[in-house]
Parts: C-alpha cells; sequence; structure tokens
C-alpha cells in the first residue's frame, strides 16, 4: 500500500510526497482521511528544529495527530467499523519516514482501539478534538482556571470549557488579531490587568520565561497547570514562589477517555468549536501552509483538506 503524505524532510523543509506503508494486521483500520490539522506548539517546534529530545524524533518524519476521515477497510476483528466516521490520533505504518505523530497522510493504518468514532456532521471541526482533550486533561482533577494564558485554540477551548461549568475566567493574550472571539469571559492583555489574587492559572503560551510574571499574580496556595509545550527549560525565582507557597502541575498528553469526554460533550451542544479553523487549504500546499500557519497570528488553526488532493 502506498499514501500520500505531508513529510518534513529537515528543519524547514516540507514537501507532499508518496509513500509505501506496512501492510495492517487484524486489528487494523485504514483511514480514508478527509481532514488533517497543523499543530501550533509540537509541530512548530518540529518544523523550525527546536523540538527537545523526544521518542521517535527524527527526520524525515510524517507530522500531526489531528486527522479525521471514514474507516474504509478493517482487519478480520474490525470489520463491524467499515464506514465509520472516526478521529486518528496518527499512524506508524508508514516506510521510508518517522510517524511522530503520523496523522498528515491521506490514508492512515492503525489499531482499532486508537480511532474514535466521531458524529459525522462535524466535518473539519474534528480535527480540534484532540486539542479539546488536551484541555479537558488539564482541567480533570484540578481547579477551574480563574486565569488563562494564551487566546489560541487551547486557551480559547479551556476558556469555554470553564464557562460551561459556570466560570467566568480571564485571558491574557499579547496579540491584537487574536483578542476577539470571547463569549462568557474576558480577553485582555497583562499590562492592563491589576487582580493579585488569581487560584487557579492555565498556561498555554509555551513561554519558558512566564512563571515569574504568574507567581506575581497569584494568590497564597495558588496552583499553575502548565498545559503549553516548552522547548526551553522552566525557570523561576523561589523567594516569591515560597512565599506564596505557589502548587505547579504539568497535564500531559490526554487519554483516550478525554477524547470521549470531549465527543460527548460536543454531541451535547455543551463545548462548541465554531470559529476556531480559521485557515483550510489543499493538502497539496502543505510545502507552503506550514510557514502560513506559524507566521500569520491571524490563523488560529490551518487544516489540510486531502478530500480531492491525487
Amino acid at each position: 500500500m502506498e499514501t500520500l503524505a505531508v513529510v518534513v524532510e529537515a528543519p524547514g523543509e516540507v514537501a507532499l510526497r508518496r509513500l509505501g506503508m506496512m501492510p495492517p494486521e487484524g486489528n487494523d483500520v485504514i483511514v480514508s482521511v478527509d481532514f488533517s490539522g497543523i499543530s501550533m506548539g509540537t509541530e512548530k517546534l518540529l518544523y523550525n528544529g527546536t523540538m527537545p529530545v523526544f521518542p521517535g524524533l527524527g527526520y524525515p518524519l510524517v507530522p500531526g495527530y489531528e486527522a479525521v476521515g471514514r474507516i474504509v477497510d478493517a482487519g478480520e476483528s474490525a470489520r463491524s467499523r467499515i464506514g465509520e466516521a472516526v478521529f486518528v490520533p496518527g499512524s506508524s505504518k508508514f516506510i521510508g519516514a518517522r510517524g511522530l505523530f503520523g496523522g498528515s497522510a491521506q490514508t492512515l493504518i492503525t489499531g482499532t482501539n486508537r480511532v474514535l468514532s466521531i458524529p459525522s456532521g462535524l466535518g473539519e471541526q474534528a480535527v480540534l478534538l484532540s486539542l479539546a482533550a488536551t484541555a479537558r486533561h488539564a482541567m480533570v482533577g484540578g481547579a477551574l482556571p480563574d486565569l488563562v494564558i494564551g487566546h489560541g485554540v487551547l486557551g480559547r477551548l479551556i476558556a469555554r470549557m470553564a464557562v460551561a461549568q459556570g466560570q467566568s475566567p480571564t485571558v491574557w493574550e499579547i496579540a491584537p488579531e487574536r483578542m476577539d472571539g470571547a463569549e462568557g469571559y474576558a480577553v485582555t492583555t497583562a499590562d492592563a490587568d491589576e487582580r493579585r489574587d488569581y487560584k487557579s492559572i492555565y498556561d498555554c503560551s509555551g513561554d519558558s520565561d512566564i512563571i515569574d510574571p504568574l507567581v506575581m499574580r497569584m494568590a497564597p496556595g495558588g496552583e499553575i497547570v502548565l498545559v503549553g509545550f516548552y522547548a526551553q527549560p522552566l525557570h523561576f525565582n523561589f523567594a516569591p514562589a515560597f512565599r506564596r507557597e505557589m502548587r505547579m502541575r504539568i497535564a500531559t498528553e490526554f487519554q483516550p477517555q478525554d477524547l470521549a469526554d470531549v465527543i460527548a460533550m460536543v454531541d451535547a451542544g455543551t463545548l462548541s468549536l465554531d470559529g476556531l479553523v480559521t485557515n483550510r487549504v489543499p493538502a497539496n500546499d502543505a510545502a507552503t501552509a506550514y510557514g502560513q500557519a506559524f507566521t500569520n497570528p491571524s490563523c488560529l488553526k490551518m487544516v489540510f483538506d486531502w478530500r480531492n488532493v491525487a
């Protein structure tokens, strides 16, 4: 088998090319992909060559962990799923390129337990489910945020989930192009915000210098939740953190239950994905789309359309 795939050949070099695929096994499904998304966090680091050492990292690689499509074939133990609309976090079945995370391809082969059924009417918005699951994972077991850093897609999803649970957080943003789109919460800049009593702060910035400014804005016993991905070592001054008895929590990769939870939330209407996909291009444009996605502050989510790519 073969597939067209986005391949990061080396930092800054992206191509759309054909790759071989390892044959499916008995519990595998074959998914024809409709849409895949570009991650503005980890994928940006892969693209610019600043990704920290990570298991499986190496070039050339197929990036992406946000793909949606339909199961078109399956092994004997999964044949009942043929025809399902599904979310796929990626594949490692490529020949000639690493699958990290292996979602940006026209055809994906992976185990049936790795794909989740989704409402068929979501279309391109379904690529956002992994970020929604990341937001959900960060919030499970912790206090709802009263301050969110960053009004990109992840920050907006966290704020929307908080609003759905009765909280009205403040969101800090530095780009004027990203200040709009808030419903039920306020978006401002750090300089314009005078509060010094935040108890639960969720950081989506990926800024390794962010801890000290946040400590100065938190209430005693407050918590900082690290939701972004940080290319540089985090650091902070101990004395101010000590005086406030700061707590810090790292939110890691989402789990299958997080993904199932957000699919249920979207299906029930308690979480909206509207207004978050801002750019869609044919997958043929992959070579230029990455630069646009990472340099245009108005681009919240760039999506590849695979449906008519030959």
